[in-house]
């Protein structure tokens, strides 16, 4: 994973950083490795995940279809 730092600006180049990896799942996943995770445990994580998954589907495939109002836009900063 490659940051540009412009200006000299560290802090921007960091934060960007930092969301790219919360984008790529990094921290989640170096959460997980942190500690035994019990096949049992791993089951019922990836079922709910997967669960999880197909409930965002359908709601977005739901709002294309005009069933569910859409959410609402955040406003652009200028």
């Amino acid at each position: 994973m490659q940051v540009l730092v412009r200006d000299n600006n560290v802090e921007q180049a960091i934060r960007v950083l930092k969301k790219k990896m919360q984008r790529e799942g990094l921290f989640r996943e170096m959460k997980a490795r942190s500690a035994y995770e019990k096949p049992s445990e791993r089951r019922v994580r990836e079922k709910a995940d997967a669960i999880r998954r197909a409930r965002k589907l359908a709601r977005k495939k739901a709002q294309r279809e005009g069933l569910l109002p859409a959410p609402k836009k955040k406003p652009i900063r200028a």
